[in-house]
């Protein structure tokens, strides 16, 4: 696209961050080709922001890196580009053809979201993740109710969370058609990025005289597990509508949950046990650097002695081109963000989206199952 402008170079080579995460290792030779031309236009560029096909997902390697910032402008050619909301910044998923634009003047029209504010409180019961108050809040919401809308996220159970959780919560914000979800920026952010932000920031807080055109509040401890259903994201139910559905395979990773916490969380459930032989289970790490930790804690090596697959740093199967495409007829139970028809590479399959959690008690039963039984 941006050759198609007709400028030979970038406008400013150290502003852009070129991550290659979905479809790698290559699967095809077209890929293997798109990935060439990449990397040759990487070094005609002079782009020193590029990270390679062992390095991870690009919105876990951003945050990693120091990349994602509080108060900065973030955009990408993904639309789950949201997922820097987590740090206190403006983070928007937009075309490619933007993305070329901007590549070529630096600017981008944009315009200034109405805001939703979500105030979360209250103590999450046991068994119950920011997955699963992530995907209520989107079967309330609905998948097309915040269309182009800042979505605030706030309250003492948002403060409470780690980032990678928080994360969640943004990477999810897009499933409501959000322009982008955003964390207030607080100590845990400044922690997080000690020794990686990439340049200074600003610590952005809402205004005192703030006006949001909706406000939603939830009570954390009346949650229960949650599973989002076939073929929306907004389709969720409560877990005891779900129990006993037979899975195919078992889907842990993705930008959503594939973090460090989300696989010892699944770890914790299959320490000393055997995953049901009736179903397959796919580990895929976000990133490297979570590879490497989980390596190093042991919780790949007791993935993997309950029978599931360890897979490279990736998007693996999420978009359907490789690494777990689904067979005619399958179910797949995924901690990933998308669940719709075709989503994994066939139209023909089903998809639901469960906390990591949810996914380990599926992986031991064979089914749909509650992980408050299990922990």
């Amino acid at each position: 696209k941006f050759k198609k402008t007709g400028i030979a170079r970038v406008w400013d080579p150290k502003k852009i961050v070129i991550i290659l995460d979905h479809t790698v290792p290559a699967p095809t030779a077209d890929y293997a080709n798109n990935h060439k031309s990449i990397r040759e236009f990487v070094k005609e560029q002079g782009i020193e922001n590029f990270w390679d096909i062992n390095t991870g997902i690009c919105h876990q390697v951003m945050a990693e890196k120091g990349y994602d910032l509080p108060g900065s402008v973030i955009v990408g050619a993904d639309s789950h580009t949201t997922t820097p909301g987590a740090f206190g910044a403006f983070a928007a998923g937009i075309g490619r053809s933007e993305v070329a634009a901007i590549w070529a003047t630096g600017k981008i029209w944009l315009r200034v979201p109405e805001s939703y504010e979500i105030i979360v409180n209250g103590e999450m019961p046991k068994g119950v993740y920011a997955k699963d108050l992530a995907l209520h809040i989107v079967g309330d919401v609905t998948a097309s109710g915040a269309v182009y809308k800042a979505v605030e996220f706030k309250g003492e159970t948002i403060k409470n969370m780690s980032i990678a959780s928080r994360m969640v919560l943004t990477n999810l914000s897009a499933e409501m058609g959000a322009k982008n979800g955003i964390v207030e920026a607080d100590e845990k952010t400044e922690k997080f990025l000690q020794n990686r932000a990439r340049g200074p920031y600003e610590m952005m807080h809402p205004d005192e005289d703030a006006e949001y055109e909706r406000k939603y509040e939830y009570d954390a401890s009346d949650l229960v597990p949650k599973v989002a259903f076939p073929h929306t994201v907004d389709n969720v139910h409560d877990i005891d509508e779900a129990l006993e559905i037979p899975i195919d395979q078992v889907f842990l990773g993705t930008c959503t949950n594939g973090r460090v916490e989300d696989l010892e969380v699944a770890a914790r459930i299959l320490k000393g046990k055997r995953i049901n032989p009736r179903l397959r289970m796919l580990v895929f790490p976000a990133s490297w650097d979570v590879w490497r930790e989980a390596d190093e804690r042991g919780i790949l090596r007791t993935l993997a002695e309950a029978g599931a697959v360890i897979m490279n740093p990736g998007c693996g199967p999420c978009l359907g081109a490789h690494a777990g495409v689904l067979a005619d007829g399958e179910k797949c139970l995924s901690t990933a963000n998308r669940n719709f028809k075709g989503r994994m590479g066939n139209p023909n399959a089903e998809i639901y989206l469960a906390s990591p959690a949810t996914a380990a008690a599926t992986a031991l039963k064979g089914y749909i199952a509650d992980p408050r039984e299990v922990i």
